[in-house]
């Protein structure tokens, strides 16, 4: 495995590679290029990281997704034993107070404001599992499209080559941790406020599972510069000891921003406060130490026959009757999200981006053959909320 970890604000890349059968004195010879050309190399031992300054990083971000390659080798004697390829991305994400005060979700030091889809990655013919690579490509690029500029993957982890596809195009990632445990573990759910209650406790080999798995999931992802927030409970679903979680979780990848609990239950702990309202986008709840997010909200219906899951068991937080219908809804969400900017939200999720099944409220059907919306309303609608931080620096 390869993981380059980027440094902004050293100019560093760190470069981690894990090989096998090594012996002492093997080496790693590590070099970064762009489109070719050298820009910077470094050595280490086997089993130490390899350090690259880059003097004039190309930062990656939706706008400019750059990727520089990555060239590694193992040495022993002074004959290359094997020598792989990868890719980085210099990037940084972070949180600060613009000049009103309100903490705002940054990307390589400026305020962004991070717009996207709840993507719950399901398909008719495979359900978890995409029919091609072609298909699994279509949802990101249909959502870049459509101007946005984040995916909350939704209580599902993906195919390596889904995020790589976000790297190359420029998609922010929120990375849900898949919900578990049993129902009736299931603590009292508070949304419009922090809790107050008592947290259920899994068994011990349930919380083994989680934590053992949370680590693998991160572990495994780490690499992909898209990801850009750890999402390790969603509404309370398997939700236990939350502010240890939510902390472990910062103090094992510092390099990604940490939603602990997605609609609730709330603490004070993470880098964000996530609230879910349907229909439209609702503020009742404010931090101001760490940045307060819309992370669900949406959710209009349509349906249309002739692409059901089922024919007479369908639903939508609200439903409409043409696309036309569907689009004014949702200019008048982000109407009302647009002045909620100004107050507070630094993201928003909208829910969601496919059909999935019964569920008929996506901005395009479950089998991907019909959009939902006005395309070309919905893309300026959207440009214009993700550009709406620009003069809140």
């Amino acid at each position: 495995s390869v993981v380059a970890t980027p440094d902004l604000d050293r100019r560093t890349f760190r470069v981690a590679a894990a090989a096998c059968g090594t012996q002492p004195g093997d080496r790693l010879d590590v070099t970064l290029l762009d489109g070719g050309a050298k820009v910077a190399s470094a050595s280490a031992l086997c089993g130490a990281d390899a350090e690259l300054y880059v003097a004039s990083p190309k930062l990656w971000s939706p706008s400019s997704p750059h990727l520089y390659d990555l060239e590694i080798a193992l040495v022993r004697g002074g004959r290359v034993l094997d020598r792989v390829t990868s890719y980085a991305a210099m990037r940084k994400f972070s949180t600060g107070s613009d000049r009103d005060g309100i903490v705002r979700l940054r990307l390589n030091d400026e305020p962004l404001f991070q717009f996207g889809p709840l993507d719950q990655g399901w398909w008719p013919d495979g359900l978890y599992t995409a029919p091609t690579d072609k298909a699994l490509v279509y949802d990101i690029e249909k959502t870049r499209e459509w101007g946005f500029n984040m995916i909350r993957k939704h209580i599902k982890v993906e195919p390596a080559r889904w995020y790589w596809h976000c790297d190359r195009l420029g998609m922010i990632v929120w990375q849900d941790m898949p919900s578990g445990d049993q129902a009736d573990r299931k603590p009292q759910w508070q949304d419009k406020n922090y809790f107050t209650g008592e947290e259920k406790q899994r068994t011990a080999i349930s919380e083994a599972c989680y934590r053992k798995e949370w680590r693998e999931i991160i572990d495994a992802l780490r690499g992909f510069a898209s990801i850009g927030v750890w999402v390790p409970f969603n509404e309370a679903w398997g939700q236990f000891k939350t502010v240890e979680i939510a902390e472990w979780t910062k103090a094992y990848d510092p390099t990604r921003l940490v939603n602990p609990a997605s609609g609730g239950n709330h603490y004070q702990t993470g880098d964000m406060l996530d609230l879910h309202n349907y229909p439209d986008p609702s503020l009742y709840l404010y931090d101001a130490n760490r940045a307060t997010v819309l992370g669900e909200y949406g959710g209009i219906g349509l349906v249309m026959k002739e692409h059901l899951w089922e024919p007479d068991r369908n639903w939508g937080y609200v439903s409409f009757s043409t696309p036309e219908q569907v689009t004014d809804e949702y200019e008048k969400y982000a109407a009302k999200l647009g002045e909620l900017i100004g107050r507070g939200f630094s993201a928003a999720v909208y829910t969601q981006t496919t059909d999935v099944e019964i569920e008929v409220n996506g901005l395009m059907t479950y089998d991907r053959k019909a959009v939902k919306v006005d395309e070309g309303r919905i893309r300026k609608i959207n440009e214009k909320i993700c550009n709406s931080l620009n003069e809140k620096k």
